[in-house]
């Protein structure tokens, strides 16, 4: 028996089912059309420009501001908060900021219910940072489908995200740098989806993320994980505990890996997006081990214990990670990342991993 076949990959995603797609008006009704949500902790300064991008992207597709000039103007202004999706139960991939109108897949496991923006495509895309006004109107066509075509679906037949996970496994992915056997297996169980609809879901190899990702947000406050939310803004990396507001943040560096062709002039942004809930809860970086071909990828810069860190860090009993184990071993572990460009304007320039500091999960394990 091999080692990759006693690792459950999937235990901490045992009973998420995404059972729907809903704006996030009808999610959190609360939250004002002016307030955009964002990856990571609170700002304590100016956002980064991806950020920034990203939010004019928004105004512009809410119908908030008639352009970019105009959407960049309320901002400069303050007409236009933002605020941690994490603090909001939501969490959002990269640079995407998440206004009222734009549609979140629903994943619930037992009583609690995580929540993460549908993402358009391949680059440019809004999670990158893009300006091209192509991203909004894919984006919109995206919601049209999502809403009046995947949603039915999935409300009559809701989709079980272990299975997807472990199809992903078997074929060698880590179900975060690399998706593409579990979007595929998520686009065939979306049963009754148009040869067009699902020809169109495959060219976007990043559509089942969102799903990871709230279902892997959702797993972590089932869990009685000390950790409920973690994440970069591009500016900070922080952590928040269950038994706290606050977040604990700190400097955020740039992920560690290999630039895409032409894009090693660009200065990188630092750590940015939530989808490091998917590597607290046992995959992605913690997944090394069952993505040789990833692994061999990025060996030049991975720690020398990167495969077997994984036994060091991960509870057995619910395959998160342990706070404690981080604190005792002084391992981070590893977060699978995008590389974005600080300037935001080459968006997209490399993949690689981020390690957040140990005294982060020192502090959540002291308390």
């Amino acid at each position: 028996m091999s080692l990759l076949s006693t690792i459950d990959y999937a235990r901490p995603f045992t009973g998420a089912l995404w059972f729907d797609v809903l704006p996030r008006a009808v999610v959190r009704p609360q939250l004002s059309a002016q307030l955009l949500l964002h990856a990571g902790p609170p700002f304590r300064g100016a956002p980064p420009a991806p950020i920034v991008h990203a939010a004019i992207q928004a105004l512009v597709y809410e119908g908030l501001a008639a352009d970019a000039r105009a959407a960049a103007d309320l901002l400069a202004r303050g007409k236009v908060q933002l605020q941690p999706a994490q603090d909001h139960g939501i969490v959002t991939p990269l640079a995407q900021v998440v206004s009222a109108s734009m549609p979140l897949v629903a994943v619930q496991k037992q009583r609690e219910v995580g929540y993460a923006p549908l993402v358009e495509g391949p680059p440019p895309a809004l999670r990158f940072g893009a300006t091209a006004p192509e991203c909004r109107e894919r984006l919109r066509a995206l919601s049209v489908m999502a809403q009046s075509v995947i949603a039915p679906i999935v409300r009559r037949d809701p989709i079980a995200v272990e299975e997807l996970i472990r199809i992903g496994i078997a074929a060698q992915e880590e179900c975060h740098a690399r998706t593409v056997a579990a979007n595929s297996a998520l686009i065939e169980r979306l049963r009754g989806l148009e040869p067009e609809s699902a020809a169109a879901l495959r060219l976007n190899p990043g559509f089942v993320l969102p799903v990871l990702m709230a279902a892997a947000s959702a797993s972590l406050r089932a869990s009685g994980c000390a950790i409920v939310a973690i994440g970069g803004n591009g500016i900070d990396y922080g952590i928040r505990r269950r038994t706290q507001r606050a977040w604990q943040q700190v400097p955020a560096e740039a992920p560690r890996g290999p630039r895409f062709a032409g894009q090693d002039a660009h200065v990188a942004l630092g750590a940015i997006g939530d989808s490091a809930v998917i590597d607290l809860c046992g995959l992605g970086g913690q997944a090394l081990f069952a993505a040789p071909g990833l692994a061999t990828e990025w060996a030049a810069w991975l720690p020398a214990d990167a495969l077997l860190r994984r036994a060091a860090l991960i509870d057995p009993r619910s395959g998160i990670v342990d706070p404690e184990s981080v604190a005792r071993t002084a391992l981070c572990p590893l977060i699978n990342l995008a590389v974005l460009d600080s300037a935001g304007v080459a968006g997209l320039i490399g993949r690689g991993f981020y390690c957040p500091p140990v005294s982060l999960f020192a502090s959540s394990a002291a308390h």
